[in-house]
């Protein structure tokens, strides 16, 4: 599976390494299909990655919402990404050998 944003050049390469390798994952548009909390602390601690390594703070909400205070426990950065699902950096990749956000695309390599 792929959480996936079609605007994104990192999840359109991933996506295109992964159907390269013969395999034609579920595609989840995470913005229109947003994960709950739950599932992305877990694919945050699968992956094996802090809440602040998943959130892009490039994007205008990031700034909007006051996601840059230090003092914000991840839990409020975890809700903040659910509400605002364009937060959340892509692509995340989930496979039977582990899930991971792949970034550069090529990190899913090691996951196929």
């Amino acid at each position: 599976m792929i959480w996936h944003r079609p605007a994104c050049s990192n999840a359109r390469g991933a996506l295109a390494l992964i159907r390269a390798a013969g395999i034609e994952p579920a595609i989840v548009d995470y913005v229109a299909h947003p994960p709950s909390v739950e599932a992305l602390r877990a694919a945050i601690a699968a992956a094996g990655l802090g809440v602040r390594e998943v959130i892009r703070d490039k994007e205008p909400d990031y700034a909007a919402r006051g996601l840059d205070d230090p003092a914000l426990a991840d839990d409020a950065l975890l809700a903040a990404m659910v509400a605002a699902p364009i937060l959340i950096n892509r692509p995340f990749v989930f496979t039977p050998k582990g899930v991971r956000l792949c970034r550069p695309p090529e990190r899913v390599l090691d996951l196929l």
